[in-house]
């Protein structure tokens, strides 16, 4: 950061004063280069709010410096500002320049807004240049150029070679022209087994409620998981459910290209998260927004970048903007800041965060109930939470996934309080919907074994377990305990030790592998094993006693 600043000084010194000389030897203002600088701090240090305001007292160097051009715009666009950015461009191109990606792109999609979509494709020759810069910016040129070239010519033309991508942009592209093949697109991407595309059933069901096929909506919305749905189709399933078929076409429509390139932007914002790069994310998602500021639900992604940024003021600001007209994006918005409030405050103030907002909620959703039985269960708040999933067991269908699931996590619960008849009831009603689910599997039979309770039916389970998730940690240390307890440390220490590997970090996992080397005589390795465990934060107190006890009188044999 402090080269790249040291080599803008220089820069902007040496291009000051040759445009200086060209400009009646206009007096440079050292107070501008210092507002710049700042900026740049600023920008580099997450303060895009302090930085914007050093850009705007420093803009008289945009005369003289494209890279400032190119840093300010970042900026706004950072900021959301994407219709000033684009009138800051347009200026600067018929000034002095600014040809940079981000510029260009500004400028043609200025032109599409306004339905100039021939001048947009004169414009794209400009941005052709840059495609080979990195795989994102072709993407982007490639896409576009498609786009336009879909809206001049009324036809899909797409050159396969963006893999998903390709068959994302022909599902849209033919619903913009209201082809017959918009329909298998899109249930070719939802019920895609490799990948979660479950997205796309907001924009297929869009189209039918546009072409009045309500009995079409109403039946995909039957087959909508209530628990387990995407944050954005659990919406569509409650706006289904009240029969508010209109607010699906409130937010978006095939046949409007900002529409369908506000999807394409989002995606592009999609994949420069996945990897962190936030800023560009947030960027793109901007831009996503202005071309769309209909669809708002959007916002959740740049809410979360600012979250994973540890930038809590912007992230609460963003959540702020879902009110409770949608409350599934309402409640969405109520758990995230009060995940905040427990980074920032205490689990008790988050909690107190979330009952308040209770109030607000007249219809519960069955995605809400059960979601606030696990906010209990992760506070430790056991009897609350079985009634919540109780609660949320009246409503699903008793052969369900969502219903095994729900079973699991009372499960659960019963077992932290000890009640193990009815956490045994449960854990086995759910294996009986679901026979093969690892996880479940998994907490029924390390709970035998913890209780030294039927345990060679739990190894059994846990090797079916096993079979599933292979590469679980916890799933590993359960194995590997199974047969500590039955005395085979042979392979009891093979199963440990793997589960130690896959993640060093578990206390549990490294006091379980200190005491299979130690019943194998590796007494040194055991005590540096049982230290790690002790040493941990994520070690609780009941375990940190037993750990000190057998770092000083080690094992004894009954163990």
């Amino acid at each position: 950061m402090f080269l790249k600043i040291f080599c803008f000084i220089i820069l902007i010194l040496y291009q000051t004063n040759l445009y200086s000389k060209a400009a009646n030897e206009k007096e440079f203002n050292q107070k501008y280069l210092s507002n710049y600088l700042s900026a740049l701090l600023s920008f580099d240090n997450q303060k895009n709010n302090d930085a914007l305001k050093f850009f705007e007292n420093s803009k008289i160097l945009i005369q003289s410096h494209d890279s400032f051009l190119q840093e300010y715009l970042f900026s706004l666009l950072l900021d959301g500002q994407v219709k000033k950015a684009i009138k800051q461009v347009k200026y600067s191109n018929t000034s002095i320049g600014g040809d940079f990606f981000e510029g260009n792109l500004l400028l043609i999609l200025d032109s599409i807004n306004k339905k100039k979509f021939k001048q947009a494709a004169l414009k794209l020759k400009k941005l052709e240049k840059f495609k080979e810069d990195d795989s994102y910016k072709f993407i982007i040129y490639s896409s576009l150029k498609s786009y336009i070239d879909l809206f001049i010519y009324k036809k899909s033309d797409i050159v396969e070679q963006f893999g998903k991508l390709d068959l994302i942009n022909m599902a849209f592209q033919n619903c913009y022209l209201n082809s017959k093949k918009t329909e298998p697109y899109f249930l070719n991407l939802i019920n895609d087994p490799q990948s979660d595309y479950s997205r796309y059933t907001f924009f297929y069901l869009s189209n039918e409620v546009s072409n009045n096929d309500f009995a079409t909506v109403d039946n995909f919305a039957d087959t909508i998981d209530p628990l387990r749905s995407s944050l954005l189709i659990s919406q569509v399933k409650k706006w289904i459910d009240e029969k508010k078929y209109k607010k699906l076409t409130q937010h978006f429509s095939c046949q409007n290209e900002n529409d369908i390139l506000a999807e394409f932007f989002f995606l592009i914002s999609n994949f420069y998260s996945s990897q962190s790069r936030f800023d560009y994310s947030n960027i793109y998602l901007n831009i996503s927004n202005y071309l769309n500021p209909k669809f708002y639900f959007n916002l959740s992604l740049i809410a979360e970048n600012y979250q994973s940024n540890n930038n809590y003021d912007l992230a609460k600001k963003t959540f702020e903007k879902f009110d409770d007209k949608d409350e599934i994006f309402f409640w969405y918005k109520t758990k995230k800041i009060a995940r905040i409030i427990a980074e920032e405050e205490n689990y008790d103030a988050s909690l107190n965060y979330i009952l308040k907002n209770l109030e607000k909620f007249n219809n519960k959703s069955t995605k809400m109930i059960y979601d606030l039985a696990n906010i209990y269960k992760n506070f430790k708040k056991y009897n609350q939470a079985i009634d919540y999933y109780t609660l949320a067991l009246k409503n699903l269908d008793k052969n369900s996934m969502a219903y095994a699931d729900v079973l699991y996590r009372r499960g659960g619960a019963y077992e932290r309080l000890k009640n193990y008849d009815l956490a045994d009831k449960d854990l086995l009603n759910s294996i009986k919907i679901r026979p093969d689910e690892p996880y479940t599997l998994n907490y029924l039979a390390y709970s035998w074994l913890e209780r030294g309770y039927k345990i060679e039916e739990a190894i059994e389970m846990l090797n079916q377990a096993y079979k599933g998730k292979e590469e679980d940690p916890y799933i590993t240390d359960s194995v590997g305990w199974g047969y500590y307890l039955t005395g085979n440390y042979i392979e009891a220490e093979k199963y440990l030790r793997k589960a130690v590997e896959l993640l060093p970090s578990d206390p549990v996992a490294s006091d379980h592998y200190g005491d299979v080397l130690w019943q194998l005589n590796r007494k040194i390795q055991a005590n540096y094993f049982w230290k790690s465990a002790l040493n941990s934060d994520e070690a609780d107190e009941e375990l940190k006693i037993k750990i000190k006890e057998k770092l000083y009188n080690g094992l004894n044999n009954n163990s």
